[in-house]
């Protein structure tokens, strides 16, 4: 845990997930090997007693039905279960590569859960601008603003709500992303109207918290990722958009996927995104239905119909279906 705090940077959140997944899984290792009853619930175990010989004598076979167990008894999805794995992995390269306590890894040729590839949800133009226009109350420049951010940097909450005032600098933006990287964002004029209107009423405030970009008017201290995420929640329905469909995660899935349809590169985008890896990035990539339909009718044989039959023009006067040319099938 020191390690990965101290030396790989991640944060403190991320830590304690480890630890919570590590702990599960000794959990149960203890109950399956008999080293613990039956009879009392696996979050009542301790695991104060695990040693060396415990974790040495682990197999791809306690790990896999520890998966299945995670997934018949648990209930949990392949992302959730490939989050478990890349811990134990994590756990035994520190145990064989960097403390040496190990002199194989036992778990090197541990496979992931196959996850399900899902396009990601976003708002199109046009209702990203409902959204915006939606902004109304009290709180309306600070929403507009967040909102817009959202929109336009395609920031997670967390580096939002992490926000300073000292990150805006002119047109850049400071972000603090995840593993406590750092990256710098350019700000459209559309970021830095929304900025400048929110900081005048900023200005006006008797604040607790002085550093935090972002305050709740209510106790005048840095806002939180719940109150970040209820108030797009409500001005999704005041847009008449589906709320439960769509969160402020989803804002920068739009964000993303707008940049790429108007000609921004992946490589790019993924500086804008903060992601380590080009992989994260080509889930927006997406192609939309407009280029679905040119490719169609790019094919060759889009124009080709069948002999001795006129085409049947739908009573919407729209185009009629492209039909490839072929011999009656008795």
């Amino acid at each position: 845990m020191v390690y990965h705090e101290t030396i790989q940077g991640h944060s403190r959140q991320t830590v304690d997930e480890y630890f919570l997944d590590l702990r599960n899984f000794f959990r149960y290792l203890k109950q399956e090997k008999n080293l613990a009853p039956r009879d009392i619930p696996l979050d009542d175990i301790s695991i104060d007693d695990v040693d060396l010989s415990l974790v040495r004598d682990v197999t791809l076979t306690d790990i896999y039905s520890y998966m299945n167990y995670l997934s018949r008894d648990r209930g949990l999805n392949a992302a959730s279960r490939a989050r478990k794995v890349a811990t134990i992995r994590s756990f035994y390269k520190y145990l064989t590569n960097k403390a040496k306590l190990l002199e194989q890894n036992p778990v090197q040729d541990l496979d992931s859960p196959r996850m399900k590839k899902s396009l990601p949800k976003y708002l199109n133009l046009d209702e990203s601008v409902s959204l915006l226009e939606s902004v109304d109350g009290k709180n309306a420049s600070r929403d507009y603003c967040i909102l817009t951010l959202f929109l336009n940097c395609g920031l997670r909450i967390s580096e939002l709500v992490g926000l300073n005032t000292t990150d805006v600098r002119g047109d850049h933006l400071r972000v603090l992303g995840k593993g406590n990287k750092e990256r710098v964002l350019f700000l459209n004029e559309a970021c830095q109207k929304a900025l400048q209107d929110w900081m005048t009423d900023r200005d006006a405030l008797t604040l607790v918290d002085q550093n935090a970009l972002f305050v709740t008017l209510q106790n005048r201290r840095r806002i939180s990722k719940a109150a970040v995420h209820k108030l797009v929640k409500k001005h999704l329905a005041a847009a008449g958009l589906d709320s439960t469909q769509y969160s402020s995660h989803k804002l920068r899935h739009t964000a993303a996927t707008l940049m790429l349809q108007n000609g921004v590169d992946v490589r790019t985008l993924q500086e804008v995104l903060g992601h380590d890896h080009l992989n994260t990035t080509q889930i927006y990539t997406h192609v939309d239905s407009d280029d679905l339909r040119c490719a169609a009718r790019a094919n060759p044989l889009a124009q080709v119909k069948r002999r001795g039959r006129p085409s049947k023009k739908p009573a919407d006067g729209s185009e009629t279906q492209l039909q490839t040319k072929e011999k009656d099938v008795d």
